[in-house]
């Protein structure tokens, strides 16, 4: 009996400091509150015609060069203005799995008209957690638009190291479409 009233006592401790730690932790800041109604629609970039296979083509290449010069492994995917597999490589040793990673994010970046660094930053900075239960949403850096005279033409994604690398070797690939 003795030892049940200590173990309740001890838990009732454990609880009382946890939730008192909890409490003192600030929500996130949210980048706006989900009630303000912008002035202007976000991500609004229109739809431009599809980007040509020669543009995806180097695209791919930037990120293989970039890739290869830091060493990392990596899946490169770039889709047309709707979402559509224009072009894509693996690497030698790229892991397996990001084959389809690279291609969602590619995909998202492309028919949400924003880079997939968008959505991670909502969720993680923005405490924006419905994120999560949209169709197609990947919350990992590495999907970003491709923009010509203004209209998104396609997008490229890139997966096999982590989601900074994927952003920073993606970056070059868009910097062939992107000026």
């Amino acid at each position: 009996m003795r030892i049940r009233v200590l173990a309740a006592a001890f838990a009732l401790a454990a609880v009382s400091i946890v939730g008192a730690a909890a409490q003192q932790q600030p929500a996130p800041a949210a980048p706006y509150p989900l009630d303000s109604i912008p002035a202007q629609l976000p991500f609004n970039t229109p739809y431009g015609g599809p980007i040509s296979l020669q543009r995806a083509e180097a695209a791919v290449g930037a990120v293989i060069a970039e890739a290869n010069k830091r060493g990392w492994p990596e899946n490169v995917a770039v889709v047309d203005s709707g979402g559509n597999l224009v072009a894509f490589a693996r690497m030698d040793g790229a892991q397996l799995a990001s084959i389809a990673i690279s291609q969602h994010k590619a995909r998202a970046a492309a028919t949400f008209r924003r880079p997939t660094k968008a959505f991670e930053e909502g969720i993680q900075k923005g405490g924006f957690n419905y994120l999560v239960t949209l169709d197609d949403i990947i919350a990992s850096r590495g999907g970003i638009p491709l923009i010509e005279d203004g209209k998104l033409i396609g997008a490229i994604g890139c997966s096999g190291g982590t989601a900074s690398q994927d952003e920073v070797v993606c970056t070059a690939g868009a910097a062939t479409i992107n000026k």
